[in-house]
């Protein structure tokens, strides 16, 4: 006779989850995205831009990072030497995924004589082939710090890359990727949305379509609609992007309303279902057992780090 295995409590999970951080000197990371339950467990919570620096900084022996595969694979790039955890090696990403490292290759090999862009949600393979990682809070910064006759391939998102383009004035060659979750952000519920919330701002992520952008009363990185909402005057927000955000805005700002652009009809939630497949029981897994660990060789390390680092040092 089998004995049922009684699941753990959130409130054990996390008690054990503290016990073993302590003794195993490990940092958790995790995105906005994320879960209120491992947004809370966290020791630092940002976006791309954020953890990429905190990655970067920690003195941590472990990084437990609580977001998806590319931003752990970007954690051990900047951190060779230390110990690098995903709670869920599935946790993918749409936008990575829709630039497949080969097919790349031959794209730039195609345009020869541009600078290659990367936006930092692509796979380590992609960042090799890249002079500079960008992300949404500092692409336009970057973009600008190159020379106007200068040719830029920008990938792998080409909302943002056109967004840029319509910003700066430039013509950068785009690659067609997207991400899932903000292009099901549509204009006719963002419009239902204004008609009905007449008093409500737009807020929008530069991931979103160009027809939603142009709605948006403002335009920003996770981390610039987050800081938008804690600022504004304004007691009303209409948020169209990933749905996590939305837990540390009413946090910062519990006087105000945020409503979320739904994912479809039936008016779901637009979640990234990559992000939300990491838990509190997978995360106290992963620290406990110490795997999945992202693994990448020393060469792709290397040549991967160098745009990162670059961007690291545009940024400051």
């Amino acid at each position: 006779m089998t004995t049922r295995k009684i699941p753990l409590t959130d409130e054990e999970l996390i008690r054990r989850i503290n016990t073993l951080r302590k003794q195993k000197n490990a940092v958790i990371l995790a995105h906005y995205y994320q879960t209120p339950d491992i947004q809370d467990i966290a020791d630092f919570i940002g976006d791309s831009l954020q953890l990429s620096q905190q990655a970067a900084a920690t003195d941590a022996d472990i990084i437990v990072f609580a977001g998806v595969h590319f931003m752990a694979e970007t954690a051990k790039i900047l951190s060779p030497s230390k110990k690098v955890l995903l709670p869920d090696l599935n946790a993918g990403c749409s936008l990575a995924d829709s630039a497949p490292a080969d097919k790349f290759e031959d794209f730039v090999k195609a345009h020869p004589g541009h600078k290659v862009l990367s936006y930092i949600n692509c796979s380590a393979a992609v960042k090799t082939l890249s002079d500079v990682i960008v992300t949404s809070s500092n692409a336009m910064k970057i973009v600008e710090s190159f020379p106007k006759d200068q040719p830029l391939i920008f990938a792998p998102d080409k909302n943002l890359g056109a967004y840029i383009n319509g910003k700066t004035g430039r013509n950068m060659v785009l690659w067609d990727g997207a991400c899932e979750v903000h292009e099901t952000i549509t204009t006719e519920r963002i419009i239902q949305l204004k008609i009905e919330n007449p008093d409500a701002r737009l807020i929008a992520h530069p991931e979103c379509k160009a027809p939603v952008l142009v709605l948006a009363d403002f335009i920003g990185s996770t981390s610039a609609l987050l800081d938008y909402t804690k600022k504004s005057e304004f007691k009303k927000f209409i948020v169209a992007t990933e749905t996590g955000i939305i837990y540390q805005m009413q946090k910062a700002s519990p006087d105000k309303e945020f409503i979320v652009v739904p994912s479809d009809e039936t008016c779901s939630c637009n979640d990234c279902p990559y992000m939300k497949l990491n838990t509190l029981e997978k995360l106290y897994l992963c620290l406990k057992n110490e795997k999945p660990e992202i693994i990448l060789p020393g060469e792709v390390i290397e040549k991967a780090r160098r745009p990162i680092v670059r961007m690291l040092e545009l940024s400051k």
